[in-house]
């Protein structure tokens, strides 16, 4: 066997155990975080935090109506671990096709009734603090 091919061999082998290790730590880190994490659902109504809901103890779904400025409506399903909009009588719709949100990777947002929902760890900074920074 020539050099190169030797080379190209050990390359190849560091490549795989390069990339198996990071799916490795990948999966074990997911795994840890989803079983650890409770989560806090914060209701924002024209940027007013109107609830708090903390997720852990909810044993049994429940559904309660928030009610927009404009004469509009919000029906908002808490169940253990998640949080949704299962009705509205906003045109597009858009929150309710969000479904449940059980992470907090993004929030539920209906833009014509102005009302956000998003979920924080159990644990994080409070819902009134400010950024360290600011990016353009």
């Amino acid at each position: 066997m020539n050099t190169l091919t030797k080379r190209a061999w050990l390359l190849a082998g560091g490549i795989i155990v390069l990339l198996g290790s990071c799916v490795s730590i990948l999966w074990l880190r997911q795994g840890s975080l989803q079983s650890s994490d409770t989560y806090t659902a914060y209701i924002y109504q024209d940027g007013r935090l109107l609830q708090t809901i903390p997720l852990g103890p909810v044993a049994e779904a429940y559904r309660f109506t928030i009610a927009a400025t404009d004469g509009g409506y919000n029906s908002i399903e808490v169940s253990p671990g998640g949080i949704a909009i299962v009705e509205a009588d906003c045109p597009d719709r858009i929150c309710v096709l969000q479904g449940r949100l059980s992470d907090s990777l993004l929030p539920i947002i209906c833009l014509p009734h102005r009302l956000v929902i998003e979920l924080r760890p159990d644990g994080s900074a409070s819902p009134d603090a400010s950024p360290d920074a600011v990016a353009y």
